[in-house]
């Protein structure tokens, strides 16, 4: 299972549980900063199906975990050992690995009010985290000379960590056009930043255990939801019954 991948609707996803992730990630952390993750779910899996820019974001990434149990599900047919690596669960995993291994941690994207919440309550959970800067999104596409700036003012507080949460597909193509520009490795985590922050509340550990996450998501918020659940997961079982 080591950084290995399978393919689900013709996606390659990392065979990979949270042991193996972290195990990759801190194999040589030096080695694969400047590279970036994918936090990958059956919506971006289906997006990356569908659009061949997004398809090699996903494919160029040093790993696209499986944050969707049914990713992990249909994985394991050939990797039995492929489990979950949900977003608020890998920023939980790595801020605990910092009792022991001394990490920088930087934190870019959601809105102002939000991120300085998230970076309370990881103070306050998580004393031993090092936050060596942080800064909201702008909502909007920026310039080739903003995002160098942007990239400066990053690698100027030396992270080994970038935390990125601008939503998907938005975060993916930003990391991978800042590939080799920001130094350290780029994690996008998307709506883990405001989970964390207790602000959106996380299924519980029965639903996600039956693949019933994105229901629970559904309830919280069917407006907005409804149109990406019926259309994306009716898709991704399409494509899972006709992929060869």
């Amino acid at each position: 299972m080591k950084n290995e991948r399978v393919k689900i609707i013709g996606v390659p996803i990392s065979a990979v549980n949270m042991e193996s992730c972290i195990a990759n990630i801190y194999e040589d952390l030096d080695k694969v900063k400047g590279q970036y993750i994918c936090v990958s779910n059956v919506h971006t899996t289906v997006m990356a199906h569908d659009d061949p820019k997004y398809f090699k974001v996903q494919a160029d990434s040093f790993m696209s975990v499986p944050d969707g149990k049914p990713l992990s599900m249909v994985g394991k047919k050939q990797y039995p050992n492929m489990d979950r690596v949900t977003g608020p669960d890998l920023m939980r995993r790595i801020f605990e690995e910092s009792k022991n291994r001394l990490t920088r941690h930087y934190f870019y994207g959601n809105n102002k009010e939000n991120l300085e919440k998230l970076i309370r309550v990881i103070k306050k959970k998580y004393p031993q985290v090092v936050i060596c800067g942080y800064e909201p999104s702008v909502f909007r596409d920026m310039s080739k000379t903003e995002e160098q700036e942007l990239a400066e003012r990053i690698n100027t507080t030396n992270p080994d960590f970038v935390w990125v949460a601008l939503g998907a597909p938005r975060q993916e193509f930003f990391c991978n056009r800042m590939v080799g520009k920001i130094n350290g490795l780029m994690i996008g985590v998307g709506g883990a930043f405001n989970v964390l922050a207790g602000i959106v509340p996380e299924a519980p550990i029965w639903m996600q255990k039956l693949c019933l996450e994105w229901f629970y998501r559904f309830i919280q918020e069917p407006r907005r939801l409804f149109k990406r659940y019926a259309v994306t997961n009716t898709k991704f079982i399409w494509y899972l019954i006709t992929d060869h």
